[in-house]
């Protein structure tokens, strides 16, 4: 019997298979059919081929955002309860006018189209429809039933503001009834009317829905939860929350609201936007914290990344996930040929 490997045995039935390879090597590169499975993988979700699909889908979400928006004109044109207002009250509401430093039109700037823009930002570099349109949706969610909350809760309660001595007496000459003592303004009717409106404060609670919903988003793309241990992370998260806390600052050094107007202010809009983003996202602790709910019932498998990972950009997308199937599909096969001719190999030797 001729030794395993001589001369005389046919090609290939060697022991010394030239498909194993040595023990410190890596397995090739993959080749042209790895590419090819580019081409044969799960497309992404383009706005193109799903934004008709995905609107259809949530008509009626996009139906109630507009009656939302309809009831919040019709609560900032209606009357607010003017509250009983003493003369002995009048001491603590002697705050002398002074401009917002955030105007009412800048908060729809930072608290809707900043969040929009960087979740489209995200949407041009992972293409995905789902996201984007889930995000924008529950972003105008929360701005919008936060909006109402506040404004419902101004006209019902009618707090004066700090500075409600110099809207109801803009002269400084005070008036008063003989009996009750109660104020009898004599300023401009749509000043007035705006002065019972102290509680909550809208900026800031505009600020934290919009703001707080985006530091939500934001947790969940960048893996915050991912007992990593990077700081500069948490404080990525954190960032849109100290913006809308300094707006509820600016309110109170204004003299615009009182110090408990800001802090139910900022509690409401945190909250809301809490409910809204975990009613389309899973919670950013979450191994699915990555997409919304909606990508991952209509797509099984949408990630296979770990979990425990630092870095947030080696999350695998559907589209990338079935290539690397494929490839260790073909590894798999490659090492179990390589196994059978050296089984082969070594009985005909022996």
């Amino acid at each position: 019997m001729e030794p395993a490997g001589s001369p005389g045995d046919p090609p290939g039935e060697s022991i010394e298979s030239p498909l194993l390879p040595a023990p410190e090597t890596k397995m090739p590169p993959p080749g042209p059919a790895a590419a090819a499975a580019i081409q044969l993988g799960v497309p992404p979700p383009y706005l193109r081929t799903h934004g008709a699909k995905m609107a259809r889908r949530h008509m009626y979400d996009w139906i109630v955002l507009l009656l939302l928006a309809a009831i919040e004109v019709v609560l900032n044109l209606i009357t607010p309860f003017h509250r009983f207002v003493a003369e002995f009250m009048m001491d603590d509401l002697r705050y002398p006018m002074k401009p917002n430093t955030i105007p009412v039109w800048a908060v729809p700037i930072y608290a809707v189209i900043l969040p929009m823009l960087i979740f489209a930002a995200i949407y041009v570099k992972k293409k995905n429809a789902y996201d984007l349109h889930h995000a924008i949706l529950g972003l105008l969610f929360s701005v919008l039933i936060t909006g109402v909350l506040t404004d419902a809760i101004k006209d019902g309660v009618g707090r004066p503001r700090p500075n409600f001595y110099y809207r109801c007496f803009p002269d400084g000459v005070p008036n008063y009834e003989a009996v009750t003592r109660q104020v009898i303004c004599h300023g401009d009717a749509k000043v007035i009317k705006e002065g019972h409106k102290s509680f909550p404060s809208g900026h800031t609670s505009w600020s934290f829905a919009g703001l707080g919903f985006l530091s939500w988003y934001l947790a969940g793309k960048i893996r915050v939860f991912d007992r990593g241990g990077h700081i500069a992370k948490l404080c990525i998260v954190i960032l849109p929350l100290l913006f809308a806390a300094m707006v509820g600052v600016s309110r109170v050094a204004d003299y615009w609201h009182h110090w408990q107007d800001v802090f139910a202010g900022g509690i409401l809009g945190l909250v809301v936007a809490s409910f809204c983003y975990l009613q389309f996202f899973p919670h950013p602790a979450s191994k699915h914290g990555l997409w919304p709910h909606a990508f991952q019932h209509h797509n099984p498998n949408p990630e296979t990344e770990n979990q425990g990972t630092t870095d947030a950009h080696q999350s695998v997308l559907p589209h990338d996930l079935s290539v690397v199937q494929y490839v260790t599909s073909m590894e798999m096969r490659t090492n179990g040929r390589a196994l059978d001719n050296m089984e082969a190999g070594s009985g005909r030797a022996w």
